[in-house]
């Protein structure tokens, strides 16, 4: 049974999950969020002391986004400001967005400097390039990266396809990335584009392990937020797909009532409790209602793993 056809959506459970506590802490454990530096900033202005909001996962990994209206820099006082409160900061690199080589050895320069250890290598949601890199290949090509300390790099996959390059393109610079970021010694990872559909993450997930690449999976997932507000970033993010079978076979209580993933996760792990050999070690939560909100529902989870473990 889907998602889909589930007419319950909440914080919490109404039953007990099909799978072990175990594996479900283990997807919790380590779940990361997303957090802009406009919301990092405003965190820090309402904190008492400096000191950072007590909901906060400490140690927990935070990407930090670059969106095409934003300037890269901003980065930086969001990654400060992370390292500071005991998370491990990991900011979008997009390639379309890099001016020329010397603002990129520039901008690597300030993140060794500030600690920053691993990126999330994008292309970037940019129409034409700014300077000399059209895509994240042509920018591990430069080898530029290589020189700054980074112990690993990310890289992005889109379980429900991208809107602008084939699947076949898509699988071969998977490949490609796994492969350099393995040849230069350095750790890797895949975060995926959020779904609301677990049969299309479980069945990205299958054509991924048959790629034999050997590298943990992060699948994305809509934190808490407003249904209607869900869909308008759903349309945006290139997952129209599912967004249109969520409303086609919801009711229409259900479009009304507040977005959570618990039924997406619990499909999730039962996945992988019968999947031993998956490469999926965590979860991704895009923070569309607000951080806090995500961050609460993953504790939240881990309190009723750990109840039900008992």
């Amino acid at each position: 049974m889907t998602m889909i056809d589930h007419e319950v959506n909440d914080m919490s459970r109404t039953s007990e999950p099909l799978y072990s506590s175990q594996t479900g802490m283990d997807l919790l454990t380590n779940a990361s969020l997303e957090a802009t530096p406009k919301q990092i900033s405003a965190l820090v202005a309402s904190s008492e002391n400096g000191q950072p909001p007590h909901w906060l996962i400490k140690g927990s990994c935070v990407y930090v986004p670059f969106l095409p209206d934003a300037q890269f820099e901003n980065a930086f006082s969001t990654c400060e400001q992370l390292l500071a409160w005991g998370m491990q900061p990991i900011p979008h690199l997009p390639a379309r967005a890099v001016p020329s080589d010397a603002v990129l050895h520039q901008w690597l320069a300030r993140l060794q400097d500030i600690g920053v250890t691993q990126l999330l290598l994008i292309a970037g949601d940019i129409k034409e390039p700014q300077g000399p890199y059209a895509d994240t290949l042509s920018l591990l090509a430069s080898d530029h990266l290589l020189h700054y300390g980074f112990t690993g790099f990310g890289f992005a996959a889109h379980p429900e396809g991208h809107p602008l390059v084939d699947a076949h393109t898509m699988k071969q610079a998977l490949e490609f990335k796994c492969d350099y970021a393995k040849r230069n010694g350095l750790s890797c990872w895949v975060v995926t584009q959020f779904s609301f559909d677990n049969a299309a993450l479980t069945r990205w997930l299958d054509e991924f392990q048959v790629m034999d690449l050997d590298v943990p999976v992060f699948l994305g997932l809509a934190g808490p937020t407003k249904m209607k507000n869900l869909l308008a970033y759903a349309a945006q993010c290139g997952v129209a797909t599912s967004a249109k079978m969520l409303t086609k076979y919801s009711s229409v209580a259900r479009l009304l009532r507040p977005w959570t993933p618990t039924e997406v996760f619990d499909a999730l792990a039962q996945y992988q409790a019968t999947h031993l050999n998956s490469p999926l070690k965590g979860v991704h939560l895009f923070p569309f209602g607000g951080l806090k909100q995500s961050s609460e529902w993953i504790t939240a989870q881990k309190v009723l793993v750990n109840a039900e473990n008992r």
